[in-house]
This record gives structure tokens, sequence and C-alpha cells, in this order.
């Protein structure tokens, strides 16, 4: 479920009857992109994965980039899980049994209203109550301005240096940090910020897209690293209230923005270090 939306998987958990295996689960969900991040993933990997080569070969290469990009995820669910069984979460593990329950007709109405009301306005009221502010503050960071320059530049250059450790730039690391309602926001930070707007940027022509990146330092190990940290970092905010009121507690949230925002960190850090170094 957490391939369709992270929140959802989150509480889709619910089905597992084992609290600590309930936990783990929760707390890897992030690891796999969610439609939030796909499109992103396929912008990028069309970019500048798809252009070393030509051809029905471009498509091809892009498209395993995406899904090494996924196979990359799943594997990293399967460590940190196997990490959090062995130490914070220590136990026993218990048995999975699918027990496959008596056929019964469906009846429209009634899944009709539970997906509606149960889940999808459960989980997009959630949204809309982060999502609103989050506009506003984004807005007010790109529009006002203090010693000539805007907040969000302001921002970008501060972490400028440490996100050049990590393969990207200041600008960057800030659209992943003002993207935390949504993942769905991030390039178009990104685009607001190289092109000195005041408004969010939604640009569908890839070419634009390209050149604008391109010009502003892009390569192939900057886009390379910003797949890995679009993959590993922290939820959005709807997954991390999410897991608030799955887990009762905000310790388990905390622990769930820490986990893949430094795994991300790290490992862009790593390839960043090794190209560097043979190159």
């Amino acid at each position: 479920m957490g391939f369709g939306c992270n929140a959802a998987g989150v509480v889709g958990a619910r089905i597992i009857d084992s609290p600590r295996e309930r936990l783990i689960a929760i707390l890897t969900n992030n690891f796999v992109p969610c439609n939030g991040r796909f499109p992103f993933l396929i912008t990028i990997s069309s970019i500048f994965i798809a252009r070393s080569t030509f051809g029905i070969w471009s498509s091809i290469l892009s498209t395993l980039s995406v899904i090494l990009v996924i196979i990359i995820g799943i594997l990293m669910t399967l460590i940190i899980s196997k990490i959090l069984s062995k130490t914070i979460l220590k136990g026993i593990p218990s048995s999975f049994v699918l027990e496959l329950p008596p056929y019964r007709m469906p009846q429209i109405g009634k899944v009709l209203v539970r997906s509606i009301f149960d889940r999808t306005l459960f989980v997009l009221g959630r949204a809309v109550a982060v999502a609103a502010p989050a506009g506003v503050v984004i807005w007010l960071f790109a529009n006002i301005n203090i010693a000539g320059i805007s907040i969000l530049n302001h921002i970008a250059q501060f972490l400028n240096p440490f996100a050049s450790l990590m393969g990207l730039d200041g600008y960057i690391l800030t659209a992943f940090i003002l993207a935390l309602p949504a993942n769905e926001i991030v390039l178009p930070i990104i685009l607001m910020s190289y092109m000195s707007g005041g408004n969010l940027v939604q640009i569908e022509d890839l070419t634009s897209i390209s050149n604008i990146l391109i010009n502003n330092g892009w390569t192939l190990l900057t886009a390379i690293n910003v797949m890995l940290f679009s993959l590993m970092h922290f939820p959005c905010s709807t997954t991390l209230i999410s897991i608030k009121k799955e887990t009762g507690r905000w310790k388990w949230a905390i622990i769930s923005f820490i986990i893949p925002t430094v795994c991300g960190i790290l490992v862009c850090m790593l390839t960043n270090g090794i190209y560097n170094l043979l190159f």
C-alpha cells in the first residue's frame, strides 16, 4: 500500500497482529516511493539517465533506473527492519497465517462509504490540515526579502555547504524541507528557486525543465543523489501524523523521521565521495 501512499500504508499496518512487527512495518514504510515521488523520479531519470543513449534504449534505461531505485528502497526496508528487530524492537518473530474468509457478495454501497469516508477523506483531511498553512509559509519565504535577498535564498545559502557534501545544492535541500506537506511539490519549489519566482512553478515541458536544471549546475551525479534522497528522506507530514495516530506517541513519528533521513544523507555522501574519488 505504501507504493500508493505511505500514509495509507501506515494505516494498513493495522492488519498485523504483533505490535512489535506492526511498528517495524510502520517505521520502514517510507523506504518505498509513493505516488508523490514517482513523477519526480521519472522526470529526473528521463532528463539525465535517458539522455546518455538514443532511441528505444533511452526509454529502457530510464525505466531500469527507476526500477533500480525501487529495488534499493525494498532492500533498505529489509535491512532497516532487520536492524530494528535486533535493537530497539527486539522480540520473537510471530507466525503469519492468512485465512480466507467465506465468500460473500460485495455490497457496493458499503464498499463506497467505507472507502470514501473511512479511508480517502480520513487521509485527505490530514493532508489539507498541513498543506494549507505550509503553502502560506512557502509563499512568504519566497516573497519576503531581507537585505535584498528572499528568506528562501538565505536558507539555501546556509544549507549549501552541507548539501555539497551530499552532491546536492542548498536549493535542492531547501525544496525537500519545504515539501514536507507533500512530495509532489519538491520539483516546483526547485524550479521556483532557480527562476527567482514568487510562486510555485509547474512546467510540463521536459526540455524546459532540463535547461533550467542544467543551467543551474545539475549533472548526472546530482540527478543520482536527488533520486536517492527522494527515496530516502523523511516522510510527508500526512504520514507523520498518521504514524502518531496509529502508535499513539510522537516518539515513533520522530524516529520514522530520523531513520530514512539519516540513511539518505549517508548514502548520498557515500555516492558523492566514491564519484569524486574515481573521477
